[in-house]
């Protein structure tokens, strides 16, 4: 699901998105093929009505919250890198997010376990001038390449911001006293 445009400033240009690792949906693949094969066997096992129902019912009850809920989670949450922002959304029915301006970012660092390091993932931590804090993205594919790029993505913003004077309608930029 692409980012919105209409959610963009003017100039803003979305330089890559991510969801969350699909390390994410081991778990929940994992129990919606027990669940079919645990209640297949046991619906086929019993010839009562009643309890085939019950059997139903309940595995039904078990898959909403453990493999819907959770891909729903994984699904609705977009980390998008703009030329001038950093941009988390979450939330399935309520939506929570937090934006971080390129020109505030202060150091950008990562954190990879033995498991992210088998799968190619990490958490990216994102320090911030902000009195809000830092900014914590969990679960990032390839989270030292985004390092990387964030890193890119900050200079060329402070590069834009430096050249300010620049008149947009010409593309004039004063010479730079010598």
């Amino acid at each position: 699901m692409a980012y919105p445009q209409k959610l963009l400033s003017d100039g803003e240009t979305v330089q890559f998105e991510l969801r969350p690792h699909f390390r994410a949906l081991f778990v929940p693949i994992i129990v919606l093929l027990a669940e079919v094969f645990i209640g297949a066997w046991l619906f086929f096992l019993t010839d009562n009505t009643i309890v085939r129902w019950a059997i139903a019912i309940i595995f039904i009850v078990l898959f909403v919250p453990f493999v819907l809920i959770a891909f729903l989670r994984w699904l609705t949450t977009q980390y998008v890198f703009t030329n001038r922002r950093i941009i988390t959304r979450r939330g399935i029915i309520s939506k929570q997010g937090r934006d971080m301006p390129l020109s505030k970012v202060q150091n950008v660092s990562f954190d990879v376990s033995v498991m992210g390091r088998i799968l190619n993932y990490g958490a990216l931590k994102i320090d911030s001038a902000n009195t809000e804090g830092d900014l914590i993205v969990e679960d990032v594919p390839n989270v030292e390449e985004i390092q990387r790029e964030v890193y890119r993505l900050h200079e060329e913003d402070d590069e834009r911001r430096r050249n300010r004077s620049t008149d947009p309608d010409t593309g004039y930029v004063p010479p730079a006293d010598t």
